[in-house]
């Protein structure tokens, strides 16, 4: 009984201390933001000092914030909902109607994740060019989704797999089709998993940054330029650019917050039976 409770207080222990090492940059980019440019850069840094909002006044005046911040919004929506458009009938043909080559093709499309982006940013920037989608919104919906598209079939793919064939099967044999079976029968049962999938694209199109800092330049430029815009080679102007940070990453931290029950418990769906 002494060793259990032991374990357990070192098990809180080391999950307490971890979860304080992971969120202690985001702690300490708030932190900076609110400091002046010499307290920033201060050595040995400073703990206690006298805050101030000089480096969110000089974002505000350098930037439009609010019009990045509407382009993440736009292009994230977008993104996902055009890749949930294609990834949902995917998921559907390849979980109810597989065929030899369906674990083969989710294999591969997994595959591609692994490969890096910039492999690809020549050919698709020339596309891009050709086409008219440089620094449009269009164009980043397209490239979001079609980047998160492996990950959004997969993570569907075994979410349907957990429904029952013989639930759809009583369906069509009550005479639905295929509309009508995937609205009535299977949707209200993967629900949960199609909204987590959704919210994990989203997290995901929010925080890309190697797609929107080449394939836009100001008109539909989203947060992540917005962070770059602040950045020095030099190394300068820490405050200006921590409060930057912090403007743009407060929105998903806050929505990742207030949707944490919903993506746990998609992401669980079925693991319990």
């Amino acid at each position: 009984m002494h060793e259990t409770a032991a374990q357990r207080i070192l098990v809180a222990v080391l999950g307490w201390g971890a979860a304080l090492l992971l969120f202690f940059p985001i702690f300490w980019m708030v932190l900076t933001s609110f400091k002046s440019e010499v307290a920033a850069i201060a050595t040995p840094p400073r703990v206690v000092f006298e805050p101030t909002l000089e480096s969110y006044a000089e974002v505000q005046a350098r930037a439009e914030y609010l019009r990045f911040a509407l382009n993440s919004v736009v292009v994230s929506l977008g993104g996902t909902l055009l890749g949930l458009a294609f990834a949902v009938p995917a998921a559907y043909s390849m979980a109810f109607h597989p065929t030899e080559r369906t674990r083969g093709t989710l294999l591969w499309m997994l595959s591609t994740k692994m490969l890096p982006p910039v492999g690809v940013l020549v050919p698709i920037y020339l596309l891009f060019r050709t086409v008219g989608a440089l620094d449009t919104r269009w164009g980043l919906v397209a490239i979001y989704a079609l980047m998160n598209l492996p990950i959004l079939v997969w993570m569907l793919f075994t979410f349907f797999k957990e429904v029952p064939k013989e639930i759809l099967e009583a369906g069509r044999m009550d005479g639905a089709r295929t509309g009508a079976e995937f609205r009535h029968l299977l949707l209200p049962l993967t629900l949960p998993g199609i909204a987590s999938t959704g919210l994990l694209s989203l997290i995901l199109c929010w925080n890309e940054a190697f797609w929107s800092l080449n394939l836009t330049s100001s008109e539909a430029a989203p947060l992540t330029a917005f962070i770059a815009s602040f950045s020095s080679p030099q190394g300068l102007f820490f405050a200006k650019l921590s409060a930057a940070s912090t403007m743009a990453v407060a929105p998903i931290l806050v929505f990742g917050w207030l949707s944490q029950r919903q993506l746990v418990r998609g992401l669980t769906f079925g693991a319990v039976k």
